[in-house]
């Protein structure tokens, strides 16, 4: 079972690296390893897992977050519409986006940031992924709005990427043209 011990804090160097292809079909191992990163987002949502094993609380996890640097992200959240989507996908790729932008009224968070990071994080507000689910079955997603940042923020990880390089060095709370805010 995953735990907070288990998840790869900023400044590991594994966090900066782009991660590599999963060579498809997935191996049983890389499987499983999705599988524990699911089942880590829910335990952290349940109470009392949570306060058992101490978790923080998540929506995603990204491979690179337990030191793996492998193209594997999972998510589990509903959205402010209470759609559910819980996923482990492998090779996940943007394919397109909107021109419109949106964040995330209250910021963004990462298990791998111990620390509050205040300002806007804009990101595309839909995006079309595709990757390979668990199942090994091809999957092409339209997300919008909140599912989408999710979803980018997943991604970015794996481009070594951290949320708060989105953020404005000049002004965090800069809300720039063409970006509506996602209410929480």
């Amino acid at each position: 079972m995953l735990t907070m011990k288990d998840i790869v804090r900023e400044g590991d160097p594994v966090l900066r690296n782009m991660a590599e292809e999963v060579e498809l079909p997935p191996t049983e191992e890389e499987i499983a390893t999705l599988h524990e990163m699911l089942t880590f987002l829910k335990n952290s949502q349940d109470e009392e897992i949570a306060e058992k094993y101490e978790l923080r609380a998540g929506v995603g996890l990204a491979a690179p977050q337990i030191g793996l640097p492998k193209r594997m992200i999972a998510v589990h959240f509903q959205d402010f519409d209470e759609k559910e989507y819980s996923y482990g996908l492998f090779n996940p790729k943007i394919i397109s986006h909107s021109v419109a932008k949106t964040y995330l009224t209250g910021g963004e968070g990462c298990l791998s940031v111990d620390r509050e990071v205040p300002g806007y994080v804009p990101r595309y507000n839909k995006i079309t992924v595709k990757a390979t689910d668990l199942n090994k079955n091809e999957v092409k997603l339209k997300l919008k709005g909140y599912a989408a940042i999710v979803f980018q923020h997943e991604i970015d990880h794996l481009n070594g990427v951290m949320f708060y390089d989105h953020i404005s060095q000049e002004d965090p709370f800069l809300i720039p043209d063409n970006t509506v805010a996602c209410d929480e």
